[in-house]
């Protein structure tokens, strides 16, 4: 069976015989001299031959090293830039995002940012997925997603972008025909949009500062699996429910739909950054993260910026 080839000690080897010494290789290398040397004799063993000839003066290549040096100084040049490119992709903000979002928040956030992102960065490209399926960062080679609510325990880098206020809302007319809930526990009697894309989304989590937590079951006669999707049967009338408030800010502020229980907050929802393991994210990821760090820095709705 082949062995794998010994590419330290041939970059060794390309810079002893660039430098002329093993003492200045090694320091060039950052490596103790005996290091070096080492390297070399076991490169020599293995070849079964000499490659340098050594004095106590002088240095200079054997035949056989003078014919497997360009081929060495390759490795050496090869790996250097390797090395170099990486480094630079890690410094530099350029090249390909494969980026995914959960679709209401893709299509009602990010879809407007992306556009003024790239004209900041041009060297940056964006590959830009919506779904609200469950990807596979690493199996699909995907830079960033952007996912709303818990996130499991997993090897992936996992951070905090934001969170989400989360009011309860409805429309004037549906206030007008139900009345209006003066308790989280009055919620039970009302019809709700119930959520299908979220697990346990039935379940609205209520913290009051005096009371404490409470659980509230909900059920009703919409079912929705997009944020976004739902607002058009609210405005209608068909049901409360609690929901980002970026996805109703507008609504609230025009008056087509209103807050109620405002004393106890539903439990804000996250939004989480995940990428790949790995302790650091090359330049283009970053420069994306402190952008919408920085946008969402000044929506009433985000609380918590912390990625």
């Amino acid at each position: 069976m082949p062995h794998m080839p010994d590419f330290e000690a041939w970059a060794i080897f390309a810079k002893v015989a660039e430098r002329g010494s093993f003492s200045h290789a090694a320091e060039e290398l950052g490596l103790a001299k005996t290091t070096v040397s080492k390297a070399v004799t076991r490169l020599e063993e293995r070849m079964r031959t000499t490659l340098l000839h050594r004095t106590t003066r002088s240095l200079s290549l054997t035949e056989s090293g003078r014919l497997s040096l360009e081929r060495a100084a390759r490795i050496l040049a090869d790996g250097a830039a390797v090395e170099a490119e990486i480094l630079e992709e890690a410094a530099i903000p350029r090249g390909l995002i494969r980026l995914a979002s959960t679709t209401a928040f893709g299509v009602q956030q990010l879809a407007g940012l992306l556009p003024q992102f790239m004209a900041r960065y041009p060297e940056i490209e964006i590959d830009f997925e919506l779904t609200d399926r469950r990807i596979d960062l690493i199996t699909e080679g995907v830079d960033l997603v952007l996912r709303v609510g818990p996130e499991p325990d997993s090897s992936l880098r996992i951070s905090k972008l934001f969170a989400f206020r989360v009011p309860v809302v409805a429309a004037p007319a549906y206030f007008e025909k139900h009345g209006r809930p003066e308790h989280p526990a009055d919620l039970a009697r009302f019809p709700a949009v119930v959520f299908t894309h979220i697990a346990g989304a039935e379940a609205w989590h209520f913290r009051h500062a005096e009371h404490g937590d409470l659980t509230v079951h909900v059920d009703g006669p919409v079912h929705v699996n997009n944020g976004v999707a739902a607002v058009p049967a609210l405005i209608a009338g068909l049901g409360i429910t609690a929901l980002p408030e970026a996805y109703v800010a507008e609504e609230l502020a025009d008056g087509r739909l209103e807050e109620v229980l405002k004393d106890w907050p539903v439990r804000p929802a996250p939004l989480h950054v995940v990428t790949p393991p790995g302790r650091a994210r090359p330049a283009r990821v970053r420069v994306l993260l402190e952008f919408l760090r920085q946008h969402f820095a000044t929506k009433s709705w985000a609380q918590g910026i912390e990625a």
